[in-house]
């Protein structure tokens, strides 16, 4: 059994650290040497941090694995992100790129579409204008011929129904540049309505009448025909009583003596009447004025009364072509031809008298009213554009 002895031990073992040292000055303070029981519990107590040290390190090297582990995952995960964030970055892009081509495409059709917007505003402000300016031009022609047919018939109503049916379309039309036109067309109509003129269809109507009636008016120095023909006829007056027929001397007068002496009486009564008419035409006293109605033969009455009929008729040609002197001249001779050579005292001649004088006033040569105001206004319509 080897022994070993405290020098060679010591010399044998390593040199102590210095908290061995501090550890053993203050265990081998008291004076006595260390027990075996001390060394076992500084031993034991070693091994127990040894052990809490190792378990230690095992839990801190399973928790930086585990650590480790999860940073290993997550970045995996990140990776996989980044690879997505990639892809979608990469579809955004080519997206980004697509509707940039889209909008550039968009941009280049809506300067399209801008520019036919603008061309089609420029073109349906031309049709407008056009469409007005044909408007104005039809109306002022349509103006021109109705005065036209106004001064040929010599009437107003030509030329009020144009300006009429002017300011409907005009109306209808809706234009705010022609309400000029459409209030001078309501001044011309009131002026032309308040003007005066002559009804040519009526005057030439009554001319009409008068050629009609000139074979029934009687001249001056008519034999066998009284001033009193044309009045009313006076009823006959009432015939005298048959004388009554003697009686038989039976006390009944056969038939045929009733109708015979009934011829008998009214051919003695026709026969007297006639007589007497005969002799009241012999001789007759009337009072003529103008010399030259006496001396007019019978036989010239008939030319005289075409003459007449040609003179109204003359009227009625002037009265047409609106020749109203000319017209009023020849009302005014046939008038004096008919106060020399026809009688005057006769209800006939004296009506006849009556509407020629009526005639003669009517025949008064007037101006036709014009449209000026709606013309004025159609040029500054159609120079405005």
């Amino acid at each position: 059994m080897n022994t070993v002895t405290p020098a060679s031990s010591a010399a044998n073992e390593p040199p102590a650290s210095p908290e061995q040292a501090r550890v053993a000055s203050t265990t081998a303070a008291p004076g006595a040497s260390p027990t075996p029981r001390a060394g076992n519990g500084l031993v034991l107590l070693a091994l127990a941090l040894a052990v809490v040290a190792l378990v230690l390190c095992g839990l801190m090297w399973q928790r930086l694995a585990f650590t480790q582990e999860e940073l290993a995952k997550r970045a995996r995960d990140t990776e996989a992100q980044v690879v997505e964030a990639r892809t979608l970055a990469a579809q955004a892009e080519a997206l980004t790129q697509e509707l940039q081509a889209r909008l550039g495409v968009a941009e280049v059709r809506l300067s399209e579409v801008s520019l036919q917007r603008s061309q089609l505003e420029e073109l349906m402000l031309s049709l407008s204008r056009s469409r007005d300016d044909n408007l104005v031009q039809d109306l002022e022609a349509t103006l021109r011929v109705a005065l036209q047919q106004a001064q040929l018939t010599g009437s107003a109503q030509p030329l009020v129904s144009a300006l009429q049916a002017a300011e409907q379309r005009i109306a209808r039309a809706a234009q705010p540049r022609l309400n000029p036109v459409q209030r001078a067309i309501a001044r011309d109509i009131d002026r032309i309505r308040g003007a005066a003129l002559a009804d040519i269809p009526a005057l030439a109507a009554q001319l009409d009448e008068l050629v009609r009636q000139v074979d029934a008016w009687p001249v001056a120095n008519a034999v066998g025909v009284s001033t009193e023909a044309s009045a009313p006829t006076r009823p006959d007056p009432v015939q005298p009583a048959q004388p009554a027929v003697p009686p038989e001397a039976d006390g009944a007068a056969p038939g045929a003596w009733r109708q015979w002496a009934a011829r008998w009486n009214a051919w003695w009564r026709s026969a007297i009447d006639h007589s007497l008419q005969q002799a009241r035409d012999l001789v007759r006293v009337s009072r003529i004025d103008q010399p030259d109605a006496a001396l007019l033969a019978p036989e010239q009455a008939f030319f005289l009364r075409e003459n007449l009929k040609l003179q109204l008729l003359n009227a009625r040609l002037a009265l047409l072509a609106r020749q109203l002197p000319a017209s009023q001249a020849d009302v005014q001779a046939v008038e004096n031809k008919l106060r020399r050579y026809f009688d005057t005292r006769s209800p006939a001649v004296a009506g006849a008298l009556t509407s020629l004088g009526r005639l003669r006033r009517d025949l008064v040569a007037q101006d036709l009213p014009r449209p000026d105001e709606t013309l004025a206004a159609l040029a500054a319509a159609a120079g405005g554009r």
